[in-house]
């Protein structure tokens, strides 16, 4: 597993992903209070904490599947505010949700098909499905098997390749490794860190902070809905209190 941090690649002070103090509600309970965080163009941001922090929360605000009651989100400069969730899609940030759902009834192809809806040159699509099927071998050797006869590995692929399908300038994983098996899960993170080695930014939501620090340009821990710790990836990997809270240490 690759352990070295992974630099910054852009010097660009505008961040590609900006969260601004968003507080979220589910009816009375308090479920985001007040983070902001940022993501600049080639890093991979990582934000970990224990189950019910306000992770996958945080991602489904970001992506417009929930509003914010106040606060904001800007995407490349721009505010999300009142965009449905295909348009952000559309405008480069895709988001690979927690549980991969996959269009189970469909093949490989036709779930990766489906993630370049945003696009309109079949040649592009044709493109794009030559390079998710050299990222993921065992895909193509698939691509023709229903989606919801994958092993729980594979089927983390599909999802991730389907993301991939629509150019995102922002890719969000929401718990990648939740369910496998840890040579699986060692897999999946060497694919993300190539992923990150081929220019991708990447906002990881992740249990598994080891894996996810190692692999980090910066993190942010959180805690009931608050960012209470951050720093480089290796300086959350070294922290004594982190270390004793996350990574059973």
């Amino acid at each position: 597993m690759r352990s070295e941090e992974l630099e910054v690649r852009s010097e660009n002070p505008t961040p590609v992903l900006k969260v601004d103090n968003i507080n979220v509600y589910y009816g009375s309970i308090h479920a985001i209070k007040g983070i902001s965080f940022e993501v600049y163009d080639g890093e991979i941001v990582t934000l970990i904490g224990a189950n019910g922090a306000g992770k996958s929360t945080t991602l489904n605000t970001i992506s417009g599947l929930l509003h914010p009651s106040t606060g904001g989100v800007s995407f490349l400069g721009e505010s999300l505010a009142k965009i449905q969730p295909h348009k952000v899609v559309e405008r480069g940030l895709a988001q690979v949700p927690e549980g991969r759902r996959v269009f189970a009834q469909m093949t490989v192809q036709e779930n990766l098909e489906m993630g370049a809806f945003t696009q309109n040159s079949q040649a592009n699509i044709s493109d794009d499905l030559e390079k998710v099927y050299s990222l993921f071998p065992r895909l193509k050797e698939r691509m023709k098997q229903t989606a919801g006869t994958l092993s729980g590995g594979e089927q983390q692929m599909l999802a991730m390749g389907r993301a991939l399908m629509s150019r995102p300038k922002l890719l969000m994983l929401d718990e990648p490794s939740m369910g496998l098996a840890p040579i699986l899960v060692e897999q999946i993170f060497d694919i993300i860190a190539d992923l990150h080695k081929t220019g991708a930014t990447i906002l990881l939501v992740e249990q598994n902070a080891q894996m996810a620090l190692s692999i980090a340009s910066r993190g942010y821990v959180m805690e009931t809905g608050k960012i209470v710790t951050t720093g480089t990836g290796k300086e959350l990997l070294a922290s004594e209190a982190v270390r004793k809270a996350y990574l059973g240490g």
